[in-house]
């Protein structure tokens, strides 16, 4: 039977069943790799004994150029605003967007992979949602208000 006390078992679990590429460098930390609608998406989940946490990355390939950090910071504050659970960051050594989030775990027996799955359900759609968003600000020249305008269009009626 598989020990739940580490969520990191469980995450190794669900990326092999579902066939995505993964690399367990260690006890403690699993990257997973998962091709989205926009991009191919880095998942890492690290479990930290010393807080009894479970803490999840998931960075999608765009780096943010220098000359539009303010822009895109103006742009994290609006989608932040927007997220119940979690929040959009910028890595500063590589400049790449990622969705975090981290689950306290002390007192609890271990994960579900139910728990998990909704982790990254949560993440990936997070991620697909405002994907175009960063593309509009970066890329696009576009006002962080006027990225977020377009990102959270809804399609209404049927063509």
């Amino acid at each position: 039977m598989l020990d739940t006390s580490n969520p990191i078992d469980l995450f190794e679990e669900i990326a092999s069943a579902h066939e995505w590429s993964y690399d367990r460098s260690n006890e403690h930390e699993v990257a997973v790799e998962i091709s989205g609608s926009w991009c191919d998406y880095r998942i890492i989940a690290s479990w930290r004994d010393e807080m009894c946490a479970l803490h999840f990355a998931c960075a999608f390939d765009m780096r943010i150029p220098d000359r539009r950090r303010s822009e895109v910071n103006q742009l994290l504050a609006g989608i932040n605003e927007r997220l119940a659970v979690g929040h959009f960051d910028v890595w500063s050594d590589d400049g790449f967007p990622v969705f975090r989030h981290a689950v306290l775990m002390r007192g609890m027996p271990g994960a579900s992979v139910e728990q998990l799955e909704d982790l990254l359900e949560i993440a990936l759609t997070e991620c697909e949602r405002f994907y175009p968003a960063f593309q509009y600000v970066v890329w696009g020249g576009k006002t962080p208000t006027e990225a977020m305008d377009a990102a959270l269009l809804t399609t209404v009626g049927e063509a």
